[in-house]
């Protein structure tokens, strides 16, 4: 595995910013690393990218500590953070040059400022200065300076970050042509991002890991939780729509209309039908409500809260 996290912690004093979380992220694969806001998403990817040291536990990048081994992870790991800081007095160009320099480039130099200044569509704005250029121009110059030394693992946090549609597909794009080749860790919020680019999904909550598997098997289980809609005539009362063994609840949604969420991974739409032809109703509507990985998400992080 080329990232490996195992029982991580940060506390800062009494606080539990990341509780002993553990997983892995292999080569060929993009991790979606998923979690409300303060729930420790950044705090990890800075432990990993070496930028601050854990309490407890260990993070290694291909087979290097992070403790111990800083000065190798550095060469092998790219990172964007959330707040993408830059020179803004520096010109595009310049700022990849500078970059370019820590790394140790040498005679690639050139080579490589030209290849990212491509990949990230660049080209017309490579001679301005950054203090210039909108939001989105400035994400593609942090991701450009991540990926300048061609790192084996890319730590990209919010990279989609304030880019316009177009942009965002173009990113996107570049982010899954990475994702073939190097060991991708993407933090967002746009689930439609991690549907279409994420192999596997971490989310964690108030710094503990809460789901760990592949993006089509949390997919898949946002289906089996999935709430159905129902329309009877007449209608039933809730207390008979509670009373079936399989129903968390029932909410009337219009006249005669129900939705009704199961108590666990249960398809309604069987018992419904039987409870209908039991109690002489005529079943106008029965359909199961369609559910995304943002469901699983919010089932996640909501289960905790006060």
């Amino acid at each position: 595995m080329s990232v490996v996290v195992s029982g991580l912690t940060k506390e800062y004093g009494s606080q539990k910013a990341v509780n002993n979380i553990s997983f892995e992220a292999k080569k060929g694969e993009i991790l979606g690393f998923l979690g409300p806001n303060g729930a420790g998403k950044s705090t990890t990817m800075k432990m990993i990218a070496c930028y601050i040291p854990p309490s407890a536990g260990s993070a290694g990048v291909c087979g290097y500590d992070v403790q111990q081994n800083p000065m190798e992870v550095r060469q092998l790991i790219g990172y964007l953070p959330e707040n993408n800081p830059l020179y803004t007095d520096m010109y595009v160009r310049e700022s990849l040059e500078f970059i370019a320099r820590l790394h140790h480039l040498g005679s690639k130099t050139q080579n490589r400022i030209n290849q990212m200044i491509e990949l990230t569509g660049l080209e017309r704005e490579q001679h301005k200065h950054i203090g210039q250029l909108s939001k989105g121009y400035r994400q593609r110059v942090g991701l450009a300076q991540a990926m300048i030394h061609d790192p084996q693992v890319l730590v990209l946090d919010e990279p989609t970050s304030g880019l316009d549609p177009n942009q965002l597909a173009e990113i996107r794009q570049v982010i899954k042509t990475l994702g073939k080749e190097k060991t991708l860790i993407l933090s967002t919020h746009i689930m439609q991002e991690v549907e279409a680019l994420c192999d596997r999904v971490v989310i964690i909550d108030r710094g503990n890991l809460v789901a760990n598997d592949a993006t089509q098997n949390l997919q898949l289980s946002a289906q089996q939780h999935a709430t159905v809609i129902a329309e009877f005539l007449p209608s039933p009362t809730v207390a008979a729509l509670q009373l079936l063994p399989n129903v968390a609840k029932a909410e009337p949604i219009a006249a005669n209309q129900w939705r009704l969420h199961p108590t666990h991974a249960y398809d309604l739409r069987p018992d419904l039908f039987n409870f209908a032809v039991q109690n002489n109703l005529t079943l106008l509507t029965l359909m199961q409500e369609q559910s995304s990985l943002e469901e699983v998400f919010r089932q996640l992080t909501s289960q905790n809260k006060l």
